[in-house]
């Protein structure tokens, strides 16, 4: 693989976001990579996304426009803009995002020097609700592993580390290795993605800001609504992502002695997720019994 030779495509999956698209094309356009194609498939949009996107891909050849007739979901809108993509790799952005300009230069010469890798993540800047922005640097080496459960087994433990280190889904990767892996729309699907591409070959990571996202905490039922899952499952997402993963690892091909392993890890992560969720259910009582006794001003005068 020659770096400047190889086509990448860039997949935008949108849905009614007239008012920020301009700022994440312009990004993915302005790559300093020469050869760059933008996949954006809009899901059934019924504000002016439809005009702004055939306007600008009539203004610049790299841009295909997509409409689907009819919403199909955020996870299929997703899979739709990977199998209208061309080129061996491969990278997902959002339309709230933007790209620095040597994002796709820097991760194409990653992947030109190891031929095993099937993808290449980056340090990310993150801006929450409150308007601060801030990332942190990943600094293990588990997932550039040979082995598969070592890849596995350090995923598992990141999805219960912070949301800042790292993020698979926005990495770049092989497309047609990743196409090929099976999705199932469902509550924290993103997570049991991450653990599938694990599994499937080794990544590589740079230590450097090369992207933008916006992060915003939703609760579980509002989560379930927007991806059209029945509202019950909120209730058991872990249990529900539990179960996923250790039929995901049935149909793997993994040696006895590995699938052995990976279901530990499945285990020792389900174990420290549902930890972490009763320690902090168990800070919001003291908060709240805190706040119950505590006198408010003025009061038994």
């Amino acid at each position: 693989m020659r770096g400047n030779d190889v086509l990448v495509s860039v997949g935008l999956p949108v849905r009614n976001a007239a008012d920020r698209l301009e700022r994440v094309i312009g990004s993915v356009l302005a790559q300093d990579h020469e050869h760059i194609r933008l996949v954006v498939s809009d899901n059934a949009s019924t504000d002016d996304t439809e005009e702004l996107c055939r306007e600008l891909a009539r203004s610049d050849r790299r841009i295909l426009y997509h409409r689907q007739t009819e919403n199909v979901g955020i996870l299929n809108n997703f899979i739709t803009v990977m199998r209208l993509a061309e080129g061996d790799l491969f990278r997902w952005v959002g339309d709230d995002d933007w790209l620095a300009p040597h994002c796709v230069s820097r991760m194409v010469d990653v992947f030109a020097r190891d031929e095993r890798l099937l993808l290449v993540t980056s340090q990310t800047a993150y801006t929450g609700p409150d308007g601060v922005t801030e990332s942190a640097e990943y600094v293990g080496t588990g997932l550039t592993s040979d082995d598969p459960v070592d890849r596995f087994a350090e995923m598992l433990r990141m999805l219960n580390e912070s949301h800042l280190l790292i993020d698979p889904l926005y990495g770049m990767v092989r497309r047609d290795r990743v196409v090929a892996i099976a999705r199932r729309n469902m509550l924290r699907e993103d997570e049991v993605f991450a653990a599938k591409l694990a599994l499937a070959g080794p990544w590589a990571h740079v230590p450097e800001v090369l992207g933008h996202r916006h992060w915003k905490h939703e609760r579980m039922p509002e989560i379930a609504r927007r991806l059209d899952v029945p509202p019950w499952q909120a209730h058991f997402a872990s249990v529900l992502q539990c179960v996923e993963m250790l039929r995901w690892l049935s149909a793997t091909r993994l040696t006895a002695e590995q699938r052995r392993r990976a279901r530990r890890a499945v285990y020792g992560w389900y174990a420290r997720r549902q930890w972490r969720t009763t320690a902090h259910r168990g800070r919001k009582l003291i908060q709240m019994a805190s706040g119950a006794l505590t006198p408010r001003p003025g009061a038994g005068h």
